[in-house]
């Protein structure tokens, strides 16, 4: 039990108590003097003590905190918190008064002894200063989102309180000042000073949300704050912290308190860099993460983590795609540090080079598992690289990344091919056309991977072919069920989440999902062709085809084939076509809401604009007969397909689209859900940061975004409406 507070002392808070009719509150007192260490007694005048005992008086069930607002002389306030003890609650008390522009100069904070009948409470003393209303802070707004945050807390759902506050405390806080920001910190630590705690001291520039900075540190590490003392002299941030482990303990151990020192000095810098992050709160939640694996694998690498540089563009990676995070800086941690920081002086590999170290790589493999291993990594590095040039260097345009993506995955389906036939031929010898011949196969790109046009979670779709009948070597099974195994070992080798990027898709093969996996050339020819089995939308979908490995002489037999069916002197199904786009537009859209790739005036009739007029003309223009739409908009421009207004409106919308949908599948990892965030969501406006709208807050850079929306929206339309239906 803690040392009473001289009697004097409590004679005056009785007094400020009675006179106030507080008499309730005067068991409430017993409870604080029994509680409460002497240093609240003596940091606290008798009447804010009457006061916070009237406040713990009103807590309950339905009210589990009060705060109050004092003005103090020069234009400073106390704000006076009492609450019941949730972990990590100062983290979320500092995040909101930072939220509130509110700067902290001073203050005290207490919480009961272990010793307290649960649930314990809490009592903390602000002084700020207001940098936002000239009026100062309101009592009733700022408790208000107090009970909110603590709300989310009790249904346990700090994280999402947390993230919250990093939001709101990212707007308050405007750009990054890095000279400021990344001042260093002096911590040191004393586990003499008291029998249950371990005193920490921390001393360094007082900058915009210093508390909450070190206050999210200690949550985000575990650290359970029992006291704080707050002090701010000149420029200079002088606090100190009586700390332990969640589970109960001291940090009392070298190995812990340097880690410890580490990760607070680190985790303060970065919070402050957050205004560089599209996504704040999931830039620092990834950070925390990083750290963990820094300082448990390699704790040489935190010295790329104390960069400025390096801190900045972590915070904009880990703040785009939570996707990114899982797949790659997770997963394949060991590539990410050293990708950090060789990013800017690795080139983006042309598909040669990427093929040569591929097939270097993956022949150091001395098993099959020990391949696909190699094969996957190699892969994983890759994109990770791409993904941080396309996301840090503004000079590697949409296309470029398209095209950097599309040469990996060309590679990748090349390596696959090669490495399953090996395995093959070493189990059945080779497949056999039916005069002794070796059968040849080929692959061949579809959709976006056909059209070089792949983007985030963009998957690989694939039309496989073989030469024809005959069987296989040794084993003598048929030459179908041979492609069959191939096709499933190539798929088996590339690891990809469903729907997610390089996962490999082969629904646009002859007969879809009933169909074999892999085609006979004369049952290729058979399918596309006038009266064969194709539906009409096949033929549209046929121009984005084109060789990616396997036997060259066949993929020209077979695009030979398809330059005959899809530019044929038949018509074009016009009538068939638009009843398709319509179904997309009914069928794939929830009524009010607007999906980037199949609404009106979406990335579809973008790509289907340029596709409908390549069908119409294509035959006579053999220049059209290209799978990149961005090509085909150009070609058909130069051609006068398209006047000038035309071309650059619906240029400017693809890759506008395009930027929209990869914003999208950054946050959800798969290419499936592309509605648009409803306007006035915060969603909406991380969106909005993350493509770039950064110089507003976040309602106004969504709605800014939604404008931009409705304006390429209604040109396509119009165009669209005006060309074809």
């Amino acid at each position: 039990m803690p040392n009473p507070p001289p009697p004097s002392v409590l004679e005056a808070v009785r007094a400020a108590l009675a006179g106030a009719g507080s008499a309730v509150a005067l068991g409430v007192l017993d409870e604080f003097v029994a509680h409460l260490d002497p240093g609240y007694f003596a940091e606290s005048a008798p009447e804010d003590v009457a006061g916070h005992v009237r406040m713990a008086a009103e807590l309950g069930p339905t009210r589990p905190a009060r705060l109050a607002v004092t003005p103090r002389p020069e234009g400073r306030y106390d704000v006076s918190v009492v609450a019941y003890d949730y972990f990590a609650e100062f983290s979320l008390l500092c995040g909101l008064l930072a939220a509130h522009r509110l700067s902290i100069e001073s203050g005290h904070v207490h919480t009961f002894g272990p010793a307290a009948a649960p649930p314990r409470k809490i009592v903390d003393v602000f002084r700020v200063v207001s940098g936002g209303a000239p009026r100062g802070p309101e009592q009733a707004v700022l408790e208000r989102d107090l009970l909110e945050m603590l709300g989310l807390v009790t249904d346990g759902r700090t994280d999402e309180a947390r993230e919250r506050l990093n939001r709101r405390f990212v707007e308050s806080l405007g750009p990054a000042h890095p000279a400021e920001s990344l001042a260093p910190l002096e911590i040191a630590f004393d586990n003499q000073a008291s029998a249950q705690w371990t005193v920490m001291d921390v001393a360094g520039r007082d900058t915009p949300g210093f508390l909450y900075a070190l206050a999210n540190a200690l949550a985000l590490r575990g650290i359970y704050v029992h006291r704080v003392r707050i002090e701010s002299v000149s420029r200079e941030a002088r606090d100190r912290f009586w700390i332990a482990r969640r589970g109960g303990g001291k940090i009392d151990d070298d190995a812990g308190q340097q880690a410890l020192r580490l990760a607070v000095a680190l985790i303060k810098q970065f919070t402050h860099l957050l205004p560089s992050a599209p996504d704040p709160a999931l830039a620092l939640r990834c950070f925390d993460q990083l750290l963990d694996r820094a300082m448990a694998g390699r704790p040489e690498t935190t010295g790329l983590l104390g960069s400025p540089e390096g801190l900045r563009e972590l915070a904009h990676l880990l703040g785009s795609s939570a996707f990114l995070w899982e797949d790659f800086l997770r997963m394949q941690f060991e590539h990410l540090l050293p990708v950090l920081g060789e990013w800017r002086s690795r080139p983006l590999l042309d598909r040669e080079a990427l093929g040569r170290e591929l097939r270097t790589r993956v022949a150091a493999g001395g098993s099959p598992e020990e391949r696909k291993q190699l094969l996957n990594a190699f892969k994983d590095e890759q994109v990770l690289l791409i993904d941080m040039k396309h996301l840090l260097d503004p000079a590697v345009t949409l296309e470029r990344f398209s095209q950097a993506l599309t040469d990996l995955a060309e590679a990748v389906v090349a390596e696959a091919l090669l490495t399953t036939r090996a395995r093959l031929l070493e189990e059945h010898g080779p497949p056999l056309t039916a005069d002794g011949g070796e059968c040849p196969v080929a692959i061949l790109g579809l959709g976006k991977f056909g059209g070089c046009e792949m983007g985030y979670a963009s998957d690989i779709e694939l039309l496989v072919v073989y030469g024809g009948g005959g069987t296989t070597g040794r084993s003598g099974i048929e030459n179908g069920v041979y492609f069959e195994e191939l096709v499933r070992g190539l798929t088996d080798l590339i690891a990809a989440r469903e729907a997610g990027i390089f996962h490999v898709d082969l629904r646009l093969r002859p007969h879809g999902g009933k169909g074999s996996l892999a085609s006979p050339l004369e049952a290729v020819r058979d399918y596309y062709r006038p009266g064969g089995g194709a539906a009409a939308f096949e033929r549209q979908a046929l121009i984005k085809l084109r060789r990616v490995a396997g036997d060259e002489a066949l993929a020209r037999a077979v695009l030979a084939h398809r330059d005959g069916f899809v530019w044929s002197d038949a018509p074009w199904d016009r009538a068939n076509a638009l009843h398709l786009r319509e179904r997309q537009a009914r069928e794939l859209v929830p009524p009010g809401r607007f999906n980037v790739k199949y609404s009106r005036g979406a990335l579809v009739e973008v790509e289907y604009s340029a596709q409908y007029l390549q069908i119409q003309a294509g035959r006579e223009h053999p220049e059209l007969r290209t799978p990149s739409t961005l090509e085909a908009l150009e070609r058909l421009r130069s051609l006068g397909f398209l006047d000038e207004d035309e071309h650059r409106h619906l240029r400017d919308a693809y890759i506008f689209w395009r930027r929209v949908a990869d914003g999208l599948r950054m946050v959800r990892g798969n290419a499936r859900d592309l509605l648009l965030p409803a306007d006035g969501t915060e969603a909406l406006g991380l969106l909005a940061r993350r493509l770039g709208y950064t110089e507003a807050g976040w309602t106004q850079g969504g709605a800014a975004l939604a404008g931009d929306v409705a304006a390429h929206r209604d040109r396509v339309t119009a165009f669209f409406t005006r060309r074809f239906r």
